[in-house]
């Protein structure tokens, strides 16, 4: 017999009973809670690894570090106040390019396509996160920069009023002058990063739309709604909790992109707010720069360096968890 039946309140209830989990399902249960306490473990020990050999660096620079933008460690003048910009100007940049691209993407799938071409077009979206950073890389610095840069110019043309958008020693009123001002830049840096954290930030946003309540769906058309009314009341607000947690999942990527920003970016060590303009740089590109020919100090200020970008990476992706876990598709309806 499966259950029994009690009387509570003057109602009959029905409650089942459940029996003690056998052994598959103990196996089961540990080898999750081993893999779980893993990750933590493994995450612990590359956070201890990079304090450990960060804290000389740290210990000398104390709280400068974090607001000197020049990087000469071996004289005792360093810090990340630059490239910790950079990093996130170059971040910034790349979720304006990733967010829209992703958006109507996921909607497009989750929506409008028929069921064949849906298919393709997941396999070529996730296809896109496999693509090994270092094409980007070669992408953005060997074709795009040098093809597309009539969109920063025409950019800096018309809002270069905005601060962000100025370019200095650029005249477009001078046919003389050069347009090699706007490679190398912020912009095409995040423009190839964008492209790489868009399958990732695409993967949320569509699971997320995709689980809309059909009986939700279904009254907004009987009410009358067309389908995009339907997306808008329905849909949108649905998933909203998984598209901000997939751009912000996106934006824990962008921070540590190296080799694809390595490739692109012409490094500087002063605070270069201008996404236009050539010279940009970022704390992943720092060590891929410097690693090579550091001395001990100056590894010891790279993995304090690192140290922080590890923080700044962790406090981005568990937030990203903490909005899709609380968000409605992220944890199914709620009451």
């Amino acid at each position: 017999m499966t259950g029994v039946l009690e009387h509570a309140g003057g109602e009959t209830q029905a409650r089942r009973k459940t029996g003690r989990p056998g052994g598959a399902d103990r196996f089961f249960r540990l080898a999750l809670l081993g893999a779980g306490l893993l990750v933590l473990t493994i995450m612990v020990v590359v956070g201890g690894f990079l304090l450990k050999n960060g804290s000389q660096a740290l210990g000398r620079a104390g709280l400068s570090f974090l607001t000197t933008q020049a990087w000469q460690p071996d004289s005792g003048n360093f810090g990340i106040a630059a490239v910790l910009v950079g990093t996130l100007l170059i971040a910034a940049t790349a979720l304006c390019v990733a967010f829209p691209l992703a958006c109507g993407v996921a909607l497009y799938i989750s929506e409008y396509a028929p069921p064949r071409p849906k298919r393709v077009l997941i396999s070529l979206v996730d296809l896109m996160a496999a693509v090994p950073s270092v094409v980007y890389g070669l992408f953005g610095a060997v074709f795009l920069q040098w093809n597309l840069l009539d969109v920063p110019r025409w950019l800096s043309i018309h809002l270069g009023w905005f601060p962000l958008f100025t370019v200095d020693g650029y005249d477009a009123n001078d046919p003389l002058s050069s347009q090699t001002v706007f490679a190398s830049s912020t912009f095409f840096a995040g423009l190839v990063v964008g492209m790489m954290v868009m399958p990732i930030t695409c993967s949320v946003m569509r699971e997320s739309f995709s689980q809309a309540p059909p009986g939700e769906r279904e009254g907004a058309y009987a009410l009358g709604a067309t389908r995009w009314g339907m997306i808008r009341s329905v849909v949108l607000p649905y998933g909203r909790g998984g598209m901000i947690g997939g751009t912000m999942l996106g934006l824990g990527r962008a921070l540590g992109e190296t080799i694809a920003v390595y490739m692109i970016i012409a490094p500087v060590f002063t605070i270069q707010p201008h996404v236009l303009q050539s010279g940009a740089n970022s704390v992943s590109a720092l060590i891929a720069q410097q690693r090579g020919a550091a001395s001990p100090f100056g590894l010891s200020a790279l993995m304090a360096a690192g140290l922080a970008l590890f923080a700044l990476t962790l406090v981005v992706n568990f937030g990203a968890s903490a909005i899709i876990a609380r968000s409605r598709s992220g944890q199914g309806s709620e009451a």
